[in-house]
């Protein structure tokens, strides 16, 4: 490694931007890869790539780790059905119904599931400014996925789509709390074993779906986007995800998720020609700045 990626991979701040930059660019070429894909098939493409891709640079690491990974494999395994394996599969399948927009403005309500959790779990208590601030982000959310009339809720719920990647982000979020009791692993060990495991995990869904619609051929724009999620969101992201959160933590590292929907909208808005609504500006405003609040006032406590 030179001594521009060391310095780079210590930069807790530089990793965990970079992070939500790729995921921001995976809710674009999720988009354009429900035209080619099932979504339950590209996420078994995706990992099954990136776990034969990192084969031979984790072979070596994981022999000198196999103790470690062996002990600790059913909370592995649990990482990468959780993290890797469900939100991806229900985000492809979000993107189905819903916009790109919507998926990554959704997608920064994962910070405050992090505090939910960590208050059912460890019973961390909550000022009243932290709450306030959850609330606020939880009305941006709403206010995003009923498209500016919350009393839909009361009548046609949720759209689809934004339903599953509400989801999606329940599981990822847990998959953050969750890596507070990651073991001393490479950082490539870590990768194998949870890429191989959301492999595993997504094969019973490809089955089913290919119960009901026989796959057909995908053409190059489709292989494209492949290269594209299994290289940047898939590995890249996750490595630095994971390195920022054992540098930081996850209550502040989940703070960081806040620039998925800045990156996914502006994407999603200069590569796929999507509109930004009023409510869409108005919900994303109320999600950061309710996060940021409860952020703040965790911190000062």
């Amino acid at each position: 490694m030179s001594g521009f990626a060391r310095r780079a991979f210590a930069s807790p701040y530089l990793l965990l931007a970079l992070a939500p930059l790729l995921w921001g660019g995976n809710a674009v070429a999720g988009k354009i890869a429900t035209l080619d894909w099932q979504p339950f098939t590209i996420t078994a493409v995706r990992w099954g790539l990136a776990t034969l891709l990192l084969l031979p640079f984790a072979w070596r690491p994981m022999r000198r780790d196999m103790a470690v990974i062996r002990a600790h494999l059913p909370l592995l395994v649990g990482l990468g059905a959780l993290g890797m394996a469900l939100f991806n599969l229900l985000m492809y399948l979000a993107l189905h119904t819903t916009s790109a927009v919507n998926v990554g403005i959704i997608q920064a309500a994962m910070p405050g599931m992090i505090m939910v959790a960590n208050f059912v779990v460890f019973r961390q208590r909550s000022a009243a400014l932290q709450l306030f601030g959850l609330a606020v982000s939880i009305v941006g959310v709403v206010l995003v996925v009923t498209a500016g009339s919350p009393a839909a809720l009361l009548s046609g719920g949720l759209v689809v789509g934004d339903a599953w990647m509400l989801l999606a982000c329940v599981f990822y979020g847990g998959y953050t709390f969750a890596l507070r009791w990651k073991p001393a692993l490479h950082w490539m060990s870590f990768m194998w074993v949870i890429s191989i495991s959301a492999f595993a995990m997504t094969l019973p869904f490809v089955a089913w779906e290919w119960s009901r619609a026989a796959p057909t051929a995908v053409p190059l724009r489709g292989w494209l986007v492949v290269a594209y999620v299994v290289i940047f969101p898939t590995i890249v992201s996750q490595i630095a995800w994971a390195r920022g959160v054992e540098l930081i933590g996850s209550n502040r590292a989940g703070l960081f998720i806040n620039l998925v929907p800045i990156f996914g909208a502006g994407l999603a808005v200069l590569l796929l020609g999507e509109r930004i609504a009023w409510y869409h500006a108005l919900g994303l405003l109320l999600v950061l700045g309710g996060i940021t609040l409860a952020e703040r006032s965790a911190r000062a406590a």
